[in-house]
C-alpha cells in the first residue's frame, strides 16, 4: 500500500486565479439564458437607481425657485409640478426594486443549481476515481470539498456576480450623470479612483494567499475531525486524547493565523475607501456651493451630485468587498476544479459477449508495485479451476490483499496478465467484473440502515423472501429475529450496536443473496473469539459451496480444508499445494502454522 501523504503539506506555490475564474465562467455558460436577464435585470435597476438623484434634484431646484420667486413677490411654488416630479421618481425607485428583486431571484436559483451540479460531479467522480486517490487523501479532505467549498463558492457566487454587476453599471451611469452636471465637479470625484484602485490592489495581493491557505487548512482539519470520530476508542484506550489535541492545535493554529490575515487584510479596504471617498465628497461640497454662488450650476444640480459623490463612492467600495469575495469563490473552486481534474480510472473495455462467470482465474506471471520504484509482487503465476478453494498465506507485506486487488481491478498490474474464465481482466469493463465477484473483509462494512437493508445490498432486486432465505443459510437469521425489530432493526452510522461477530454473519449473508461465482474471504474471522469464529467459519463453508473462492487468512487452522494452499514470501509463492502436503514437507508453512500452534499452546 502506498504511504499516506503528508498532511501539513506546503500551500506557498502561485495558484492560477484567472483561469479558475475562467473555468468557473465557463461552468456558469449552462445557465447562460438565465444568467443574461439577470444581468440585464441588474443593469436596468442600477439605470433607474441612478436616474432618481437627476429627478429629484429637479424637485429641489422647483421648490427652491418658487421660493425664490415667492419672497421676491413674482411668483410662487408650483405644487403640481413638484408632485408629478416627485411621483416620476417614486416610480422610478420602485421599477429599480422590482428589477433587483427579480435579478435576485434568479441568481439565487443559478447558484443553486451550480452547487447541485458540483456535489453531483464531485460524488460521480468518487466513482471513477482510483483506489490509490483515496489511500493517498484524508476522507475529511474529499468531504470539505463537498461541504465547505461548494457551501463557500455557492455564497460568494452568488453576491459577488450580483455585487459585480451592479458595482459596474452604478459606477459608469454615475460616471455619466455627473459629467452631464458639470465636468469640473466630476474631474474632483474621478481623481479619487486612482487612490482607491491602488489601496485595493495592494490588498488583493496581500491578502489573496491567505484565503488559498484558510480553505486547504480547514480541509485539514475536517480531515482530523474526521479521523478523530472514527478512532475514539482507539485513541482513548491509547491515551492519546491530548496528542490528538495537540495534533489537531497544530491545524487550527494556522487556520486561525490565515483566517484573521485574510479577514484583516480584505476588512481594510472599506476604511480606506470610505477615506478616500470622504475627501471627494469635502471637495464637491466646497465647489459646488462656490459654483452654485456664481450661478454656474442649480441648487438642485448640486444637491444631486452629491448623491451621485456617495453613489460613486459605494460601488468602489462594493467592488473592493467583490474583490475579498472573489478570493475566497476562487479558493474554493481552484479545490473543487483540482479535485475534479484528478486522474481517474483507466478507460474501460467493452466487455465480451460472455455469459455467467464460471470462475476460472488464471495468474501469469503478474508483477506489481504500488509505486514504480518498489515492486511489491515480482512473478506470480497460479491456475485456479472453477469451484476450487484457494488459501493465500503469508507474513504481513506479503502480498495477500495486493493480489485480491489486482484481481477486481482496484489497480492494473505493471506486467503480467490475470485472467477470469480465458479473458485479460483488463478487457472487462469495470462493473462486469466486479458482477463476478463477492467480498467479506475483515473490516465489515455496514451503513445506517436496517438489517433488511444492509443484507440487500448484495442484490438491489431480491424480495423480503429472498432475504430473509439468505439470513438462514449464513446462519444469522436466529440473532436477527432476538434485535429488537428483528429484520427492521435499525443499525447506527457504526453498526456498533450490534456485536463484531454479528456484523461479519451480515455481511456474509449479504455475499450469499449476490450469489456471485467468484468469493474473496479477506480476515473474515480475525476479529472474532474461538467460538463466534466457528459459527462463522459453518457460514463460510455454506457460502463458498460451488463457488471459487480465494481465502486470505492469518489463522491458519481455519484453511486446513482448501484444495490449494499459496504461501505468499515478498511477493512470490514459495509453496503451494494441500495443508497435509505443506506440513509433510515441513517447509515455510509448516514453520508458520506450528509457531501458530505453539503461541496457542502458550497463551
Amino acid at each position: 500500500m502506498p504511504p499516506m501523504g503528508p498532511r501539513h503539506h506546503a500551500t506557498e506555490k502561485a495558484r492560477d486565479f484567472k483561469g479558475t475564474l475562467l473555468k468557473l465562467v465557463r461552468y456558469l455558460a449552462r445557465d447562460k439564458v438565465r444568467l443574461f436577464i439577470a444581468i440585464a435585470c441588474a443593469v436596468g435597476s442600477v439605470a433607474f437607481n441612478v436616474t432618481g438623484p437627476r429627478v429629484l434634484g429637479n424637485a429641489t431646484t422647483q421648490l427652491f425657485e418658487g421660493i425664490a420667486a415667492k419672497v421676491a413677490g413674482t411668483g410662487s411654488v408650483d405644487f403640481d409640478a413638484v408632485g408629478m416630479i416627485l411621483a416620476t421618481a417614486l416610480c422610478i425607485y420602485v421599477s429599480s426594486a422590482f428589477l433587483n428583486l427579480v435579478q435576485g431571484w434568479l441568481m439565487t436559483g443559478i447558484t443553486q443549481r451550480v452547487c447541485y451540479r458540483l456535489r453531483r460531479e464531485i460524488i460521480e467522480k468518487v466513482d471513477r476515481m482510483p483506489l490509490a486517490y483515496f489511500e493517498r487523501v484524508s476522507t475529511g479532505d474529499v468531504m470539505s470539498r463537498v461541504t465547505n467549498d461548494v457551501d463557500t463558492l455557492g455564497q460568494s457566487l452568488n453576491q459577488s456576480v450580483t455585487q459585480l454587476i451592479t458595482s459596474i453599471a452604478q459606477l459608469v451611469g454615475v460616471s455619466i450623470q455627473m459629467l452631464s452636471l458639470s465636468v469640473m465637479l466630476a474631474g474632483v470625484t474621478f481623481l479619487t479612483v486612482p487612490i482607491s484602485l491602488i489601496a485595493v490592489i495592494l490588498v488583493v495581493r496581500s491578502s489573496q494567499k491567505y484565503f488559498r491557505r484558510q480553505q486547504t487548512f480547514l480541509g485539514q482539519a475536517n480531515g482530523i475531525i474526521e479521523e478523530s470520530f472514527a478512532g475514539q476508542n482507539i485513541i482513548q484506550a491509547f491515551n492519546a486524547s491530548e496528542r490528538s489535541v495537540e495534533e489537531f492545535d497544530v491545524v487550527n493554529d494556522r487556520l486561525m493565523e490565515s483566517g484573521w490575515l485574510a479577514q484583516f487584510l480584505s476588512g481594510l479596504m472599506q476604511p480606506i475607501m470610505n477615506f478616500v471617498g470622504n475627501l471627494g465628497y469635502v471637495a464637491v461640497v466646497v465647489i459646488g456651493a462656490f459654483q452654485a454662488i456664481v450661478g454656474t450650476i442649480s441648487i438642485g444640480d448640486v444637491q444631486a451630485f452629491m448623491q451621485y459623490v456617495r453613489n460613486f463612492t459605494q460601488p468602489i467600495t462594493q467592488l473592493s468587498q467583490v474583490s475579498n469575495m472573489l478570493q475566497q469563490l476562487s479558493a474554493a473552486a481552484e479545490r473543487i476544479f483540482d479535485f475534479l481534474a484528478e486522474p481517474e480510472e483507466s478507460p474501460d473495455a467493452t466487455t465480451p459477449e460472455l455469459s455467467r462467470c464460471k470462475g476460472a482465474v488464471d495468474f501469469e506471471h503478474v508483477r506489481f508495485g504500488y509505486v514504480p520504484d518498489k515492486t511489491i509482487i515480482h512473478d506470480f503465476s497460479c491456475t485456479v479451476e472453477p469451484g476450487q478453494t484457494v488459501a493465500i498465506v503469508g507474513p504481513t507485506g506479503a502480498g495477500k490483499t495486493t493480489l485480491m486487488k489486482l484481481l477486481m481491478r482496484f489497480y492494473d498490474v505493471n506486467s503480467g496478465s490475470i485472467k477470469v474464465d480465458g479473458v485479460d481482466v483488463r478487457d472487462y469493463a469495470r462493473e462486469d467484473l466486479r458482477r463476478n465477484f463477492a467480498m467479506v473483509l475483515q473490516d465489515t462494512w455496514l451503513f445506517k440502515g436496517t438489517v433488511r437493508e444492509n443484507i440487500r445490498y448484495g442484490n438491489a432486486e431480491a424480495d423480503d423472501a429472498m432475504v430473509e432465505a439468505a439470513a438462514r443459510a449464513a446462519l444469522a437469521d436466529h440473532f436477527i429475529r432476538t434485535l429488537p425489530g428483528g429484520y427492521d432493526f435499525e443499525l447506527n452510522e457504526e453498526a456498533s450496536n450490534v456485536s463484531q461477530g454479528q456484523k461479519q454473519l451480515l455481511t456474509i449473508a449479504r455475499a450469499l443473496l449476490a450469489d456471485r461465482p467468484i468469493l474473496i474471504l479477506d480476515e473474515a474471522t480475525s476479529n472474532v473469539d474461538t467460538r463466534t469464529e466457528e459459527r462463522i467459519q459453518r457460514a463460510m463453508d455454506i457460502l463458498m459451496a460451488g463457488r471459487t473462492s480465494f481465502v486470505i487468512a492469518h489463522r491458519l487452522s481455519t484453511i486446513r480444508n482448501a484444495d490449494m494452499i499459496l504461501v505468499l514470501r515478498d511477493g512470490d509463492i514459495v509453496e503451494s499445494g494441500t495443508h497435509d502436503e505443506l506440513l509433510a514437507r515441513g517447509g515455510f508453512y509448516a514453520d508458520l502454522y506450528n509457531s501458530q500452534f505453539d503461541e496457542g499452546m502458550e497463551a
